[in-house]
């Protein structure tokens, strides 16, 4: 009987198989363009996986440089799943020899967050400023004393919904329109601005919003090599998605790499393809593209405020991972007054928790050159990135605030609760 696991491996085996050799993966990718500890994805993916059998070493430990970007498997011309194949080595790596304490730790995006976010939060983030401390992280744990740490928040996104004074504008008109809104980890414990920004604009557009159960994607993870436990978090996920998916109710999330995870990467890197899975994967959408799938149908309250700004614009990628274009660009040009200037960036180079790792915060920097110069040459005191950890790279490289979409389109609505960026830990 064959089993998920044999069948992805028989997706991945016949992938390799179509590598023609033409190196323009290797020529694409931002990581092997700054550093010579990362050969390059050709080299690590499918002609290394022609050698990596049940009874071969383990991979090279060079696989471990790949940022997990997905660049290279934009340009492959034949649709080599280069990326998959190098997390699937990475994963490799990690069931022969385990995963380093730091691995553990920063993989675990909802713990971590749920230590330092609400009353202790004061503390949590000036532990995170300490000199001291950070130099112990560093020499201890390996994780950089320079990376971007963001600051908790001092309440949580989900705190702040149960506790809202005043019924929904939704809920009060009597819609009968739902929607389920995945906030991440992020959104959660360090920028509940963003849900509240979420939430604001799919109000306006008469949804009821719903908070159903859930837990961290899993990408960090996945990421760091940990698919024993990545599957876990996954299948949590599906148990508490899938009734709204069999409703037909939309799932709608803010993190790009959230809702790539549960669309694509979850099920592709560990085989699970069952019919509640791909429910889930099939109803969930970034919150643009649902906004842009609302005005094709003429559904979109286009009803905004003049916003006068000029700004730059990174997708990240994740977003492009996603294969739906730029919907950000598409609803906020609608905006009366707002200019956007598309950064041509491939990366930021902080790849989720790649650059927090000591021997790879250099190299993030390094790749994230491109982005920061393009930021600063906007001359413009705020950006915009729909990704997290990206947003926060940028700043911690520019100075420059960085924001979500969301909460400009919460601006042109009139809902937006003023400006906000998240703090990054500095020293």
């Amino acid at each position: 009987m064959t089993t998920s696991h044999d069948h992805i491996e028989l997706s991945l085996e016949q992938s390799l198989d179509h590598c023609i050799k033409c190196n323009i993966c290797t020529v694409a990718c931002p990581v092997s363009a700054v550093t010579d500890l990362f050969p390059g994805p050709k080299y690590v993916g499918p002609q290394a996986q022609r050698f990596r059998h049940e009874h071969q070493p383990v991979p090279d430990d060079s696989v471990d440089y790949c940022s997990g970007c997905r660049v290279c498997n934009q340009v492959c011309p034949t649709g080599v799943k280069i990326a998959e194949l190098n997390a699937r080595a990475r994963a490799q790596i990690v069931a022969e020899r385990g995963m380093p304490l730091r691995n553990r730790l920063i993989a675990r995006s909802g713990l971590v967050g749920w230590l330092g976010c609400g009353p202790q939060a004061r503390w949590a983030n000036a532990a995170l400023t300490s000199l001291t401390l950070r130099w112990i992280m560093e020499k201890v744990l390996g994780i950089a004393r320079a990376a971007p740490l963001p600051h908790y928040s001092t309440y949580s996104f989900r705190s702040w919904f149960r506790q809202r004074a005043s019924r929904t504008a939704a809920t009060t008109l009597g819609t009968t329109k739902r929607v389920v809104y995945f906030h991440g980890c992020a959104t959660n414990y360090y920028e509940p601005h963003v849900g509240q920004a979420a939430v604001a604009v799919l109000e306006r557009n008469g949804y009821e919003v719903i908070l159903s159960e859930q837990n961290c994607c899993g990408l960090p993870l996945l990421s760091n090599g940990d698919f024993r436990a990545g599957k876990r978090y996954h299948a949590a996920n599906v148990r508490k998605l899938f009734p709204y998916a069999q409703q037909g109710i939309p799932i709608v999330g803010t993190s790009t790499s959230c809702t790539l995870t549960l669309k694509d990467e979850a099920p592709e890197l560990l085989g699970m393809h069952n019919a509640e899975v791909r429910a889930v994967a099939e109803n969930t959408y970034d919150i643009f593209e649902f906004l842009r799938g609302l005005y094709e149908r003429g559904e979109l309250n286009t009803e905004f405020q003049t916003v006068e700004r000029e700004l730059p614009y990174h997708p990240p990628c994740q977003l492009r991972a996603h294969g739906i274009g730029r919907p950000a660009l598409d609803i906020l040009e609608l905006v009366p007054g707002l200019r956007l200037a598309e950064s041509n960036a491939d990366c930021c180079g902080i790849a989720g928790t790649y650059g927090y790792k000591l021997e790879k915060y250099q190299i993030a920097m390094d790749v994230g050159q491109g982005l920061f110069a393009f930021v600063r040459a906007a001359e413009s005191d705020l950006a915009l990135c729909d990704s997290e950890t990206c947003r926060w790279q940028i700043t911690h490289g520019t100075g420059v605030t960085t924001r979500h979409p969301i909460e400009i389109l919460a601006e042109a609505y009139g809902v937006a609760e003023g400006e906000r960026g998240v703090e990054i830990a500095q020293v």
